[in-house]
Order: structure tokens, then sequence, then C-alpha cells
């Protein structure tokens, strides 16, 4: 399959996962990457599933911009910082992480959204042996 040739067909939609092989041989390493799904390999049916995913995005760009207008280039700096510091306070890769801290610097631990109600890690489909998570997520294999 030509990687290179998709990819320029499909250069105003959302990039799509898993098409090319990253294994070693030529098959996806369902043990490490997970298992595939016929939703990830799907085009955007909607001209506004694009903004809809990126609107978080968005959003924040937005409101660094007005933060830098009003107080200076400082003031999302900091920010961002704050959230890349909150994002890299993980459990182990094997254990859901609820980010609780880049929750509250976001101001989103105070609503109740979708991901909430619906996002249970205990219904979560990603299983795997402990050991080889830790080791793939150090660099070890």
């Amino acid at each position: 399959m030509n990687c290179r040739g998709l990819r320029s067909q499909l250069k105003d939609s959302v990039p799509v996962a898993g098409l090319c092989p990253q294994g070693a041989y030529g098959l996806q390493d369902s043990l490490r990457s997970g298992f595939t799904s016929v939703k990830n390999e799907l085009l955007p049916s909607h001209p506004l599933e694009l903004s809809e995913k990126n609107f978080q995005l968005n959003q924040d760009k937005m409101n660094f911009s007005t933060l830098r207008n009003i107080q200076g280039l400082h003031a999302p700096l900091k920010l961002q910082m704050e959230y890349r510091a909150a994002r890299q306070i993980q459990r182990l890769p094997f254990l859901q992480s609820s980010n609780l801290a880049l929750d509250t610097l976001k101001g989103s631990d105070e609503s109740i959204g979708f991901e909430d109600i619906l996002n249970d890690p205990a219904q979560s489909e990603m299983m795997g042996e402990p050991h080889m998570m830790v080791e793939y997520k150090m660099g070890l294999l």
C-alpha cells in the first residue's frame, strides 16, 4: 500500500492513523499499540466534524491570544508551562490517569461533560501485560 499517495488525497480530513504497517513484518503490533478500530480508519462524514474535534484546541488558542493582548506575553507562556507540567503527571501506563491537576488548571473540574459519564476506565478495552507496557513506555523494548 502506498501511504504517501493516500495522505496526499486526505489533506483536508482528519489524519488517518494505522493505515500504514507499523510492525516488523508489515503487520500492526496489537500487543503494543492495541487493537485497530474501524472508527479510527473512517474519514470525516461531515464538514463540521473536523471543527468539532479541534474545538478545545481552537478555544485554547483564542484564550491564549486574548490573554496575550490583555496581560502580555508572559501570561500565556506561564499557563502553557503549567499545562505541560500537569500533563506530565501520570500513573503507570497500564493504569488510567484522571489528570485532575490539568482539569483544575483549565477550569473543567467543576463541569460534567459527555466524557465524564461515558468514559468509565473500568469499561476500557485497553488491556495488556503491565511489565510489557512499562518497558515499552521506558523504551526498553
